[in-house]
């Protein structure tokens, strides 16, 4: 996957960026190419190295027609949880957002969700629910070229029903 200056992409766990440059330099004695890329919501500049872009989950924004996929997965209601701890289940949503894939995200945001309605979330599943929202909210808007507050209210409704 080849990006150009301009493009916008998802790093995995920061989100949206768009790719400000291209550049060389020279790391231990070896030039190498870089995406230098601005993280949308943070201002955050990521330095990739073009040849793992692949590797670290650089990947292009999801596509318009796969935003229905999305919800589909956030209107799952029939979830089992097992019984283990707040800290193992925290480990496997942080590895799901880390895979950087937009299902596995919006699977972490739907079971924080549902799990809140059931019991007290603890400090660090209360922020990685905010995080895998924000995450979405920011990838859907750009893929379907809406305001975010309007796809948070598409969100927010179905966690009403």
């Amino acid at each position: 996957m080849i990006f150009k200056v301009g493009d916008l992409a998802v790093y995995p766990a920061h989100g949206v960026g768009r790719i400000e440059s291209i550049e060389a330099k020279a790391l231990y004695g070896q030039d190498q190419s870089f995406y230098i890329m601005r993280i949308l919501e943070n201002n955050m500049i990521i330095m990739i190295p073009t040849q793992n872009a692949e590797h670290v989950g650089l990947r292009e924004i999801v596509r318009e027609e796969e935003v229905p996929r999305i919800f589909k997965i956030l209107k799952e209601k029939n979830i089992e949880f097992d019984n283990q701890t707040w800290n193992r289940r925290y480990r496997e949503y942080m590895e799901k957002i880390k895979t950087g894939s937009v299902y596995e995200v919006a699977q972490v945001l739907r079971d924080l969700f549902l799990l809140k309605l059931d019991k007290e979330l603890s400090f660090g599943e209360r922020k990685m629910l905010d995080t895998a929202k924000n995450l979405l909210v920011k990838e859907i808007s750009i893929a379907k070229k809406i305001q975010e507050d309007r796809v948070e209210k598409d969100i927010q409704r179905i966690f009403k029903n």
